[in-house]
């Protein structure tokens, strides 16, 4: 895994639970508000070193009766080939597994999922779904984008694990009208709407 940060302790990262945060490298969207750029783009985080799983497998060692769980976010966890084996070393010391993924490798959180590897899932949905207007905020060139998206819902939906469903609203790009249909396409879940915050983001570089 090429892992760029590591939070050691984070109250808002998994509702309810004190968790360690993982954060991987690289990410096949391009999501201008996206503010962890130094994850997102190759010449940002190839010029630093990657944390060694040893020292996060040290730390959860170390901290097995004082945290709840461990969240797996980046970039994109699931366009790593080894996050499977990665998730089942962190299961075996004892904690639950939350996974946030942009969706696009629904066949990836199927496997996750029936492995009982993950024990919740939140998924970002970039705008309503659509393939002109997702990728209006994704940036990237799947001709099936909407249709991976699709599927990973689906998965979701027929999963028995607790997930959620958020969109950041960016101003300029998601309408009050964009905004109604979100939340009637997806009422049926724990849908949320997350503030957009200004600062470095991708759309700096």
């Amino acid at each position: 895994m090429r892992i760029g940060a590591l939070v050691k302790q984070s109250f808002i990262d998994w509702e309810g639970k004190i968790v360690a945060v993982i954060f991987t490298k690289g990410c096949n969207f391009r999501c201008g508000y996206c503010h962890n750029p130094e994850l997102v783009l190759p010449e940002l985080f190839n010029r630093s070193s990657d944390i060694s799983e040893k020292e996060i497998f040290d730390f959860l060692k170390s901290k097995q009766s004082w945290l709840d769980g461990v969240v797996i976010t980046g970039g994109e966890p699931t366009l790593h080939p080894d996050l499977e084996d990665f998730i089942r070393l962190i299961k075996a010391i004892g904690f639950p597994v939350k996974l946030d993924t942009n969706g696009t490798n629904p066949s990836i959180l199927k496997k996750l999922i029936q492995e009982n590897l993950v024990d919740y899932v939140a998924m970002d949905i970039k705008n309503v779904l659509e393939h002109d207007q997702y990728n209006k905020v994704a940036n990237c060139n799947y001709t099936d984008l909407v249709n991976r998206i699709l599927q990973s819902i689906e998965i979701l939906k027929k999963s028995s694990i607790g997930y959620q469903l958020r969109t950041t609203v960016i101003p300029e790009i998601h309408t009050k009208e964009i905004i109604d249909r979100l939340k009637s396409e997806f009422s049926y879940c724990n849908y949320r709407l997350q503030e957009y915050r200004e600062g470095v983001t991708v759309d700096s570089f």
